[in-house]
């Protein structure tokens, strides 16, 4: 039987929906541009997308980051290390054995759709041998996308004015602490690359690191009184209206460090649970210690001074944007669409484009939270509607949930391209759960 689904991408989302639609006995084909599964998690992936560094470790524990059936060692640390990550997602593989239904060392160059004739349509998708340079088309009534949206790196645009005299890099390039040890640096952005690399950059020398950031961000810890701090959220705490939730997080931060203020780190004008939240166990002590130093956005550039917009300025050697990624799809040409510049695409429930049948994403959600769980829930959704188990509302209601949802988001945050794929972890499963007993009649 020919494959009636294509998997764009073989990592942590892209192997939980290749392993869920074997277990369902769907025919699929799985395109891998690298030569191994895993994706961001690998470090230097010869794909050429890894934003891995060489210090990565997780920042949600290995309880919640595991898929559903197939927990991490019980020897592995509560936060580990990439290495260990990538060794979990091989062993997932093998162990419900479809390794071989990835093509690995395959991109996919092209997509278009076809009427199939019939009334719906189809997707004949072109790919290419990395090695090779062999070419071949094939045709798809299920088309699912998970190709990660953490590999095109977003700089500020427009573009601060002047001109930087030294050295610039994006948190995606960088890769160990001998790109920036010794220099004067400025890290742009506070989300959870941008304090890594900064806290990181502060152990390598004497001299403080800055960081520029135009709203702050809350900072929540790793552990509270020995416990993981994001095993604390749970679908109870989630039913919870909004401002009780924010006064719980609140206390729990108190008992945890404190004000995050008394170390030097500026706090947003914003509420808790209004901005996305960066997670660091680190941070703190080194501000604290005044090896890391704040400083609101960038006014303008010039040569190797920067000028702040509160009428500061200092010399830096080095700039690193730590600034975001674009939601990227570089195999839908020109008749699809091109979110690269605002990040939002109306997916209904987050996965399923109303307007093109059969076509789907997996993994396009930020969390306060791991994505991998929400990619598996995601995949049995989408199994039992290729299977026709449940189907979907009608346009007209996909696209009035669509529009409430996006309001949602925006009452909520601040609105900007980081927002946009925004979820709350437990609300979200739920609501996918949900659609699952939308049986077909």
């Amino acid at each position: 039987m020919s494959p009636s689904v294509c998997i764009i991408g073989a990592g942590a989302s892209g192997i939980a929906v290749a392993k869920t639609l074997h277990q369902h006995g769907i025919a699929f084909d799985c395109f891998e541009r690298g030569s191994g599964i895993g994706g961001n998690w690998r470090y230097g992936n010869d794909n050429g997308m890894s934003s891995a560094y060489r210090s990565l470790h997780i920042n949600t524990n290995r309880m919640v980051m595991a898929y559903s059936d197939y927990p991490m060692p019980q020897d592995y640390p509560m936060f580990p290390h990439h290495s260990q990550i990538i060794r979990y997602f091989d062993s997932y593989v093998d162990h419900f054995g479809f390794r071989d239904k990835i093509t690995f060392q395959t991109e996919v160059t092209d997509i278009r759709r076809e009427d199939d004739g019939n009334g719906g349509q189809t997707y004949r998708v072109k790919i290419c041998a990395v090695n090779t340079g062999k070419t071949d088309e094939r045709t798809y009534t299920h088309l699912i996308v998970a190709n990660g949206h953490h590999w095109n790196p977003r700089m500020p645009n427009p573009p601060f004015p002047g001109t930087f005299a030294g050295e610039t890099l994006h948190s995606h390039d960088y890769r160990e602490p001998e790109q920036i040890r010794g220099k004067r640096l400025l890290v742009v952005g506070m989300g959870n690359s941008a304090v890594d690399i900064s806290c990181e950059a502060a152990r390598q020398h004497a001299g403080a690191v800055t960081i520029s950031s135009r709203s702050g961000a809350y900072i929540l810890p790793n552990w509270l009184m020995g416990m993981p701090f994001d095993s604390l959220a749970s679908p109870l705490t989630a039913r919870l209206p909004m401002s009780l939730q924010r006064l719980l997080l609140k206390v729990s931060l108190r008992l945890a460090h404190g004000n995050q203020e008394n170390y030097g780190v500026p706090r947003p004008n914003r509420p808790l649970l209004m901005e996305h939240p960066t997670i660091s166990q680190d941070l703190l002590n080194m501000a604290g210690r005044g090896l890391i130093h704040f400083k609101p956005n960038i006014d303008h550039f010039e040569g190797h001074d920067v000028f702040f917009t509160d009428g500061t300025h200092d010399r830096f050697d080095m700039i690193v944007y730590a600034t975001g990624y674009k939601v990227t799809f570089p195999f839908f040409k020109e008749g699809f669409f091109n979110v690269e510049q605002t990040n939002d695409l109306q997916l209904y429930r987050r996965v399923v484009h109303p307007d093109f049948t059969g076509l789907y994403f997996v993994g396009l959600v930020q969390p306060l939270g791991a994505i991998m769980p929400l990619a598996e829930t995601q995949s049995i959704w989408l199994a039992k509607l290729i299977k026709e188990q449940v189907r979907l509302p009608d346009r007209t209601t996909m696209l009035r949930s669509i529009e409430a949802e996006t309001a949602k988001v925006q009452r909520r945050y601040q609105q900007s391209a980081r927002h946009t794929l925004q979820v709350d972890f437990h609300p979200y499963k739920q609501s996918i759960e949900r659609e699952m007993k939308i049986m077909r009649t």
